[in-house]
């Protein structure tokens, strides 16, 4: 399988969970509508998913990924010794998780006042008790998403990468199921949302689990817990978690400060925001976690080779991808904000006006899009040399500048200018990535970078001039009482852009096998 056939099999599984995930916010929109309660549920996901990412999806694998593929090779003709780590592994991770969740759900109601201050306010205590009712119940999600974070940095290693990339379908399903059937037989229906997160994080456990047996990799979590932490290669990992969390904290920690302003802005901020944040998941997902996922393993194979060349040019074929295929998304997240918003939201209790809300957040999020994709790409070019400390650096100065960025958009754009803060701060961080990688020597670009660009800006000018159109003529908030209408138009002014991109730059000689990779 070449690298091109490995990304496009994350990125369609990964298109599925956007879908799911999509059509679960759709029903939550319509259900729910964009209140004070609503905000109060996506304040107490947040929390965990913040965790989440914090130690687990982000800093564990970071770590754990480079070091695991390093081990493998060492040990290629010793199973026994790879599973031996494992075990220890995944037993170190269960344990601290399991101690940082007992402690969130006890100390929940301080966990949220820290999350979304502005729902301490006396008049809004009532979303604020609901908040903490909801983050008791999800923090355990966290432990299960910490193990499924292990399984997929093994089956990501072993270069399995469609159960990895299809679980989350099954959190998007369980709390599309659970709204159905639960919110009508609780006293406050928003607690189904809630219920659904815990039952999805056990499913993804669950066949990840099960893909790890299949394999014959499954950890034994009930071995002795001395061995594990004493174990030199375990404590190496967890030396390397160490700058890694400070780093993946520090995006965290921008998120945290985003979320409690939000809550101190208009009630219904902290959702149009999340919905704003839905739609951008699209292609950063389905482009820069997908190739990201795919390249780290092997950038860290060929950190090993005494050709210094394959790793320069994985980095480069990342990038020319991530251009490719992240212009034109952004021009339509730019120039479509409206139509993509009404037609996949403004229904039942999200109104008009939510949808022009939303609309701002997904135009000012559109401008970090190109710097989120690429740093996806950029950061596993540290990450392969098993060097963290220099991204968490970056990332650190990184937030000092959204967070001065907030201090002026705030004030003038108020959800829309969290928005802009955050993309404005991923562009600066692939930036400094960039600028990093090419100091030392690890990243040399190839051939041909200016002509690339030239024919693609002239390919996005073409594809442009029918999205200009639609956006001018059609009013998307009138048809809301034609959905299948409101749906077929946008679904065909999207395909005529792209069938115009796609076909200049035909034209202009670029070509699928230009972008084939085997892997190293």
């Amino acid at each position: 399988m070449n690298m091109l056939r490995a990304a496009a099999t994350v990125s369609s599984f990964t298109l599925l969970s956007r879908i799911t995930g999509l059509a679960r916010d759709i029903i939550i929109a319509r259900t729910f509508g964009a209140g004070a309660l609503t905000d109060a549920f996506w304040v107490a996901f947040r929390i965990p998913n913040l965790l989440r990412r914090l130690f687990a999806e982000g800093a564990f694998s970071q770590a754990f990924v480079p070091i695991l593929g390093q081990v493998r090779n060492e040990h290629a003709e010793q199973p026994e010794a790879i599973r031996v780590l494992l075990d220890r592994v995944a037993l170190t991770l269960f344990i601290a998780l399991f101690v940082i969740t007992l402690i969130g759900v006890i100390g929940a109601p301080w966990v949220v006042m820290a999350m979304a201050s502005g729902l301490t306010n006396p008049a809004r205590a009532a979303e604020f008790d609901a908040a903490v009712w909801m983050t008791r119940l999800m923090f355990p999600y966290i432990i299960c998403m910490s193990l499924v974070a292990f399984a997929s940095g093994v089956l990501n290693t072993w270069r399995k990468f469609a159960v990895p990339a299809f679980t989350p379908v099954l959190l998007n399903l369980s709390i599309i199921g659970s709204s159905f059937l639960l919110a009508g037989h609780l006293n406050q229906p928003i607690y189904s949302l809630a219920i659904g997160v815990t039952i999805g994080g056990m499913a993804q456990f669950a066949m990840q689990w099960w893909a790890l047996s299949r394999l014959e990799l499954r950890p034994r979590l009930l071995s002795p817990i001395g061995p594990a932490l004493k174990d030199p290669t375990v404590r190496r990992i967890m030396r390397q978690m160490l700058p890694a969390t400070l780093g993946v904290s520090v995006a965290q920690i921008s998120l945290l400060i985003n979320t409690n302003i939000a809550t101190w802005l208009t009630p219904g901020s902290v959702t149009w925001l999340s919905f704003a944040d839905r739609l951008m998941e699209f292609p950063t997902a389905l482009i820069g976690v997908a190739l990201g996922t795919v390249l780290l393993p092997s950038l860290s194979k060929a950190n090993a080779d005494p050709d210094k060349t394959q790793y320069s040019q994985l980095l480069d074929w990342g990038l020319r991808l991530v251009l490719v295929l992240g212009l034109p998304a952004a021009l339509c997240m730019v120039l479509m904000a409206d139509a993509m918003v009404a037609t996949l939201f403004h229904y039942g209790a999200f109104t008009g006006a939510d949808v022009m809300q939303t609309r701002t957040a997904v135009m000012a999020y559109s401008a970090g899009l190109i710097g989120l994709l690429a740093v996806k790409i950029l950061a596993p070019g540290f990450y392969g040399k098993q060097d963290i400390r220099t991204p968490v650096k970056i990332a650190i100065v990184i937030l000092c500048c959204t967070q001065l960025l907030n201090l002026v958009f705030v004030p003038w754009l108020a959800h829309a200018g969290l928005a802009l803060s955050i993309g404005l701060g991923a562009c600066l961080n692939a930036l400094a990535l960039y600028v990093g990688l090419r100091r030392r020597g690890i990243y040399q670009p190839g051939a041909g970078w200016a002509l690339f660009i030239t024919k693609q800006v002239f390919a996005l000018l073409c594809m442009a001039a029918p999205l200009w159109f639609a956006a001018q003529r059609i009013d998307w908030l009138a048809l809301q009482g034609t959905p299948f209408l409101r749906i077929g138009l946008l679904a065909s002014v999207l395909a005529v852009s792209v069938l115009i991109y796609l076909l200049v730059l035909g034209l202009l000689g670029f070509r699928p096998k230009h972008f084939r990779r085997a892997p190293v």
